[in-house]
This record gives structure tokens, C-alpha cells and sequence, in this order.
């Protein structure tokens, strides 16, 4: 077998990620060269770690693979693997925080778990393995300012993305066995996640729509929490990731607005809107 050379491995992450990273991309593309291919490598492989647990094949499977990438990881630098060699390389030119990869595992094994949450402080658990180690990844590739709270910054960030995630898709997650929303709030606010006839959420007393709006106003507070990551970035790089959050925090605008949006179909934004919130990012950076 043909190992791949490093500007091959680059280039079938960037593919990887402008086929894959449906939402992502319009931000990523926004960085320089450089820091564009090492944020598609870091993508590649996250994407390569969440596909595994979603994959419709037997659980103990899923568990091996996992266990193998753990493997993997570990001897990163001896790799021919394409990904894997593009993660080696970008780690080296940047401070990579490899240990992420490992969080983001423990969170798809979470995945691979009966998925239900007692309360939102162990959402917040699942949430911060996830997409917080996500945060911290595309962080060591941005490159920080001064303060040294930035990884908690790009953390929260993270989280705030996952908790759109989770509200957009109520629906898609009930079909495959899923429940994110913590069972204790479900209580409380008296709703038993059903659904109809034609496959869409059951929520005749509102309770459903009512808890959405209480869940997205939340979620809003993480976005404001995150968002103080964008000024200790460089203009490019807080472009790209104020691209990356702004398509995300407009669905949760919109699933706050309009709650029952999420019943019956997956939410999403039109690629020309997409475009509009980077080339806004783009503008309100400018470029230096």
C-alpha cells in the first residue's frame, strides 16, 4: 500500500470536511491556507470519531473501533493513515491538544450507552465531551490572545453549539432511541417526548413548545458566554468562528421563535443564508 504524502493527507481532509461539515465549512474556508488545512484535519478525524457512533453496525463493534482509535492516537506519529497523518503534522505546528480526541471518544461512548440524562448538570457532561473538545481543538489552530480563560471560552462555545444540536433534533434522536433533554426538566414541566401517527413530536398542550423556549433562552446564555472567545482571536480566525457559532445561534433563534419548527422535520438554513452570516463575520472582522 502507498502511504499518502502530507499534502495528499491535507487535501482529502479538506475534502472530508467541505462534503461533510454541512455547517462548519462556510466558516473554516473563511482562514488562511494554513490554518484552514490543519482545522480540516482536526475535522476529519472528529468527524472520523462521531461517525463510529453512528454507524449502523453492532455496538461491540463500535466499542472496538473506538478502542482502536484510542490506539491510534497514541502513536499518531507513526501513522500512514491520511487523517491521521494530517492530525500528526497539524499538532506539531500548533498546540494541539490531542487529549480532546480522547474526551470527544468518551463522549461517543456515551452515545453508545442508553441515552437519557438525569439532569442538565450531566447534559452539561455529555455536551463539554462532544462539542467542547471541539471548541478547544479549532482554539490551538486560531491561536489565543492573553487571557487564559480563552479554553474555558472556546468550551463554553461549544456547548452552547450542542445544546442547538440537541433542541433541533428531538425528533430525529426519539426515532433512533435517543433522549438528550435531562428527564428531571421533562418532569417538570410534564412532557412525555411521542409521537404521531405521521412520525412528528405530540405536544397538543404546548408543554413541548413551552420547554423548547425555556431550554433555547438557556442555551442563549452559552453563546454569550462563549462569544467572549472572538476577541482574543485573530480577525481571520474570529471570523471563522464567529461564522462557524452565528449559523448555529440563527437556528436557535429560530427554534425559539417557532418552536414546532423542530416537530415533524430536520431544521436547517438555506445555503444562502449560511453564506450571508460568513460573509458578515468576514465584514465585522475585517481583515489585519
Amino acid at each position: 500500500m502507498t502511504t499518502a504524502t502530507l499534502p495528499d493527507a491535507f487535501a482529502a481532509c479538506e475534502t472530508i470536511t467541505r462534503d461533510e461539515a454541512r455547517n462548519f465549512y462556510y466558516g473554516i474556508r473563511l482562514l488562511p491556507p494554513q490554518k484552514r488545512a490543519a482545522l480540516c484535519s482536526l475535522y476529519a478525524l472528529a468527524r472520523r470519531i462521531d461517525d463510529i457512533g453512528d454507524e449502523d453496525r453492532p455496538r461491540e463493534d463500535k466499542i472496538r473501533a473506538l478502542a482502536a482509535l484510542r490506539q491510534d492516537l497514541q502513536r499518531i506519529d507513526a501513522s500512514t493513515d491520511p487523517v491521521l497523518l494530517a492530525v500528526a503534522a497539524t499538532a506539531r505546528d500548533f498546540q494541539v491538544p490531542l487529549e480532546a480526541f480522547l474526551e470527544l471518544i468518551d463522549g461517543v461512548e456515551m452515545d453508545l450507552a442508553d441515552v437519557t440524562y438525569e439532569t442538565f448538570e450531566d447534559l452539561t457532561v455529555y455536551c463539554r465531551r462532544v462539542a467542547g473538545s471541539i471548541g478547544r481543538l479549532c482554539l490551538s489552530v486560531f491561536g489565543a490572545g492573553t487571557d487564559p480563560r480563552a479554553p474555558m471560552y472556546a468550551d463554553q462555545l461549544g456547548i452552547a453549539l450542542q445544546q442547538t444540536n440537541i433542541l433541533r433534533d428531538i425528533r430525529e434522536d426519539l426515532l433512533i432511541g435517543r433522549v438528550y433533554l435531562p428527564q428531571q426538566e421533562l418532569k417538570e414541566h410534564g412532557i412525555t417526548l411521542e409521537l404521531d401517527a405521521q412520525g412528528s413530536l405530540c405536544d397538543p398542550e404546548a408543554r413541548l413548545a413551552a420547554y423548547i423556549g425555556f431550554a433555547a433562552a438557556r442555551a442563549e446564555n452559552w453563546y454569550a458566554l462563549g462569544g467572549r472567545l472572538l476577541p482574543e482571536l485573530d480577525s481571520r480566525s474570529s471570523a471563522c468562528c464567529a461564522a462557524m457559532s452565528g449559523i448555529y445561534h440563527r437556528l436557535l433563534t429560530r427554534i425559539r421563535k417557532n418552536p414546532s419548527d423542530v416537530y415533524g422535520s430536520r431544521l436547517s438554513l438555506p445555503g444562502w443564508e449560511k453564506g450571508a452570516v460568513a460573509v458578515s463575520a468576514l465584514a465585522r472582522g475585517g481583515l489585519r
